[in-house]
């Protein structure tokens, strides 16, 4: 058994930790990492945090992020319950991180 450590200091960098499992793009990572780091964790893409995020990002218009919120629902990153957006638990960011690694 493998224990890995890893520190890191935005919520994008610890994102990017888990992205060779859920194969995001740049862009979708930082799209998720503001939603992350603005909204409710329990209704992640209102539309005011929908708001600051699509201007953090760099979109003129917020609606685009619901292209990004299907995409991100559709690999994994978040889940829907009802009406209400909510990041995958795993992907909200602790302050340590310990990747068990077994190998048979």
């Amino acid at each position: 058994m493998k224990t890995i450590t890893i520190n890191t200091d935005t919520t994008f960098k610890y994102l990017q930790v888990f992205n060779g499992i859920l194969e995001l793009t740049q862009k979708e990572l930082a799209v998720l990492a503001e939603f992350i780091d603005t909204g409710d964790h329990n209704d992640l893409c209102d539309i005011e945090t929908k708001k600051i995020v699509a201007e953090r990002v760099g979109l003129e218009d917020f609606n685009t992020l619901n292209n990004y919120i299907k995409r991100l629902k559709d690999k994994g990153a978040i889940g829907k319950k009802g009406s209400k957006y909510y990041p995958t638990p795993f992907l909200v960011p602790k302050s340590k991180i310990t990747i068990q690694i077994n190998h048979a």
